[in-house]
């Protein structure tokens, strides 16, 4: 009896070791985190109705979200292309070398009526922040991705969801 008792833990060892390894690599790990925006109570309205009219495909990309997940962020593709709704402005928007186009990293414009602030970002993507909206939604894209075709396909459902305005 005690050599089948032990051959029983020795067999419970590598079922204990296989689910510890599975629990680790479970899918939820696959998604890349995002830092969830904490709007006011009037963008997070906004930025819930943005998320309802969001395309399902990006620069042609399908919609893979972030974790954790929220009404707040959306992804697209791999590397994601992110969208973060309810950030806090930039502090170059008010920036006057941006608006004079003297900043190098930083340039102001508009894509099919939506205004943004593109900032260029360390490892080579960009980060755009709309702006003249009641909230700010942030797009961050990758090296190597289209940012004009992401930010045309991002247009209509800003303009619909995020009323022309003034962001606090």
């Amino acid at each position: 009896m005690p050599v089948n008792s032990f051959r029983h833990r020795l067999l419970g060892l590598p079922v204990l070791v296989l689910l510890i390894a599975a629990t680790g690599c479970s899918s939820s790990d696959d998604s890349p985190s995002v830092a969830v925006p904490s709007p006011d109570a009037k963008a997070a309205e906004l930025c819930r109705n943005l998320d309802k009219v969001l395309p399902a495909t990006v620069d042609g990309l399908g919609r893979e979200d972030p974790e954790p997940g929220s009404a707040l962020t959306a992804g697209w593709g791999n590397p994601l292309i992110i969208l973060r709704c309810g950030v806090a402005r930039p502090p170059k928007m008010t920036d006057p070398k941006v608006a004079e186009g003297g900043d190098r990293d930083a340039v102001a414009g508009g894509v099919n009526g939506v205004d943004w602030l593109m900032e260029k970002e360390d490892g080579g993507g960009y980060r755009f922040t709309c702006a003249n909206r009641e909230a700010y939604v942030e797009v961050t894209v990758p090296e190597g991705r289209d940012s004009s075709s992401v930010l045309i396909d991002l247009a209509p459902a800003v303009k619909k969801a995020i009323p022309e305005g003034i962001a606090l």
